[in-house]
């Protein structure tokens, strides 16, 4: 495999996991930081980070939209549910470890 393929291969790979979570809005982030230790908000900041690796200004906000595919405060608003105490204790034990 060339470095070329490895790269289309990623991201076709982190296009897949955009869509997976946008065909699973159900899920919420509290439930993905509980679980896996990140969520729909850490893969914006990481996307952000990696553009600006490659010498590109894309802000928070702008990496937001890629990963929800509309503003983030428009998903927040659909689909985004008051995280539970059961939700809020397990993650602030995690926080902690």
């Amino acid at each position: 495999m060339t470095p070329e393929q490895q790269t289309q291969i990623e991201a076709a790979t982190f296009q897949r996991l955009l869509q997976h979570l946008d065909d699973n809005k159900d899920v919420q982030n509290i439930e993905l930081m509980n679980l896996a230790n990140f969520c729909r908000n850490c893969l914006a900041k990481w996307y952000s980070a990696a553009a600006t690796e490659q010498g590109l200004d894309v802000d928070y906000e702008a990496s937001r939209e890629v990963v929800y595919k509309m503003p983030y405060s428009q998903w927040k608003d659909k689909h985004q549910k008051p995280a539970t105490p059961e939700q809020l204790e397990a993650f602030n034990k995690r926080q902690k470890s």
